[in-house]
């Protein structure tokens, strides 16, 4: 496989639910992506959005290097059910030089491990789970990103007494330590607006700052 110059490449391992689901996701941005599986029927499938889908019996070096997921910029290892499984071709994709290695964990402790031989871990039920947990606790949670260092990106609905009040005099910065980035009215999106903008019912604001904060915020709007 040749790299293409103006996109990052991609190789999945493991075509599970989660697996799949990547590489229909990357596929349908143009991205090229080699999916791989022992199961050809798994395999058979993720052809539907890919034409570098291959069955692979064993994950060793000699049989990954014959798919040319070393050209990829980024390989994503989505066998966590089997733990020894998962650990042995995190080990086989790092040793082939891959630039960017990503592997799903099942436990904490799994992900230890995982981190400890160089890749970066991916939690998706717990992510999914926290999520969720998040939007149950807050009827006005949205949306959010979760960056490095307990910084989260968040889509949050004005409700209560931000209703009506300006940008400036709401000094959110202020009193909460975070920053409106972005406000949203409809379907438009503004990031230029004026201090002295009032919030109406309806109004999403998106904000950035310490996860705590952003909590605090939202129980205060509450």
């Amino acid at each position: 496989m040749k790299r293409k110059d103006e996109s990052a490449s991609f190789g999945v391992i493991g075509l599970g639910r989660f697996g799949l689901a990547l590489v229909e996701s990357l596929s349908s941005a143009d991205r090229e992506v080699i999916a791989i599986d022992r199961d050809e029927s798994r395999v058979r499938e993720a052809r539907k959005f890919t034409d570098l889908a291959m069955v692979v019996d064993s994950l060793d070096m000699e049989s990954l290097e014959e798919t040319g997921v070393q050209n990829c910029d980024t390989v994503i290892i989505c066998i966590a059910e089997k733990v020894d499984v998962s650990v042995l071709t995190t080990i086989t994709v790092l040793n082939m030089k891959v630039p960017n290695v990503i592997a799903k964990a099942s436990s904490i402790t799994h992900g230890e491990a995982l981190k400890r031989l160089g890749a970066k871990v991916v939690y998706p039920e717990r992510d999914m789970a926290i999520r969720l947990g998040k939007g149950l606790l807050y009827n006005n949670f949205l949306d959010s990103v979760t960056l490095q260092g307990n910084v989260e990106v968040r889509r949050i609905e004005v409700t209560g007494d931000l209703i009506g009040t300006s940008v400036v005099e709401s000094n959110i910065r202020r009193k909460y330590g975070i920053n409106i980035i972005a406000i949203e009215r409809g379907h438009h999106t503004r990031v230029d607006f004026p201090v002295d903008y009032r919030f109406q019912a309806g109004d999403v604001v998106c904000v950035v700052g310490n996860t705590s904060s952003i909590e605090r915020f939202e129980n205060d709007m509450q």
